[in-house]
């Protein structure tokens, strides 16, 4: 088993933590919330008070952050990661950040001699807790087999998505397509209920026809088809409007980095800025139905 540092132990990080105590590792914690840190600590993991303290004498050092800026001071600043991690660690950034970002701290932690991961997740806090979370990685073949074993305490899916910043380049694909998809289902049952059509009969129609999607059939956004849905619970999140909006921004600044065209991202983008503008940052993403039905939240 290893010896795991845990910096960033929120909503996400806290549940994952838990499976990595259950799993056998020793994990030291750190997060500049008190509140988060205990709910590590309950979990079983022991409190570090910085950085450094976390990072050093660690097998590996798991970080789970809002923002590229945030995981640029963790690993880059004095004291950050870089600088107190022991000879031979593995480093994995498992926050949701922009590619830039990743490879920056990616070629830094080259330059150190340290290996490195970036491996975002899916999933939600539901998959942190049950430890179903799919990882997607970057980082070279030698670091993904270090991370593959450790990562799989925390998911049911890893996988390699090529070099540096590939994880995070998936990410932002696979979530730009969730948030075009959403509001395509969202669309397609207010279209339904302007022409009388049943919502549960569209439901048993699409779901097994050409319309199929997992915004569909795993996260139906009205009230009914999908009893585990957050529709069914005034769309209480598993995932917020805000982080789809996050997502929804790297993806534009990926593609105008890239030169990509993006229209649709850049509607959904739009779209769910203007969700969120009204006051709905943290209502589920799927809440999204109720702006594009007529009912704004």
């Amino acid at each position: 088993m290893s010896d795991i540092g845990f910096i960033g132990v929120g909503n996400m990080g806290a549940p994952m933590v838990k499976n990595l105590v259950a799993a056998g590792h020793s994990v030291t914690a750190f997060d500049l919330s008190a509140v988060a840190l205990d709910q590590a600590v309950a979990a079983g993991a022991t409190p570090a008070a910085d950085i450094g303290a976390v990072a050093a004498g660690r097998d590996v050092v798991i970080t789970m952050l809002p923002a590229g800026e945030h995981v640029r001071s963790v690993y880059l600043d004095a004291g950050g990661v870089l600088e107190k991690a022991s000879a031979g660690a593995l480093l994995a950034d498992c926050s949701t950040v922009d590619v830039e970002s990743a490879r920056a701290v990616h070629a830094k932690a080259a330059a150190a001699g340290l290996e490195m991961v970036d491996a975002p997740v899916s999933g939600g806090v539901g998959g942190a807790d049950a430890g179903t979370l799919t990882f997607m990685v970057g980082g070279s073949e030698a670091a993904f087999g270090r991370a593959e074993a450790v990562l799989a305490n925390m998911g049911k899916t890893v996988i390699h998505a090529g070099g540096a910043g590939s994880g995070q380049a998936a990410k932002v694909c696979n979530n730009m397509v969730l948030g075009i998809s959403m509001i395509a289902v969202s669309e397609a049952f207010a279209l339904a209920d302007k022409l009388g059509l049943d919502r549960q009969k569209l439901f048993d129609i699409s779901s097994t026809a050409s319309g199929q999607c997992w915004s569909l059939t795993n996260y139906c956004p009205v009230p009914g088809p999908v009893p585990a849905s957050p529709a069914n619970r005034d769309y209480q999140a598993g995932f917020t409007a805000a982080m789809m909006l996050k997502d929804l921004r790297l993806s534009q600044q990926a593609a105008a980095d890239s030169g990509a065209t993006t229209e649709l991202g850049a509607e959904a983008t739009a779209l769910y800025e203007r969700f969120c503008a009204a006051g709905n940052d943290s209502v589920d993403f799927s809440g999204i139905f109720k702006m594009v039905g007529g009912d704004d939240a």
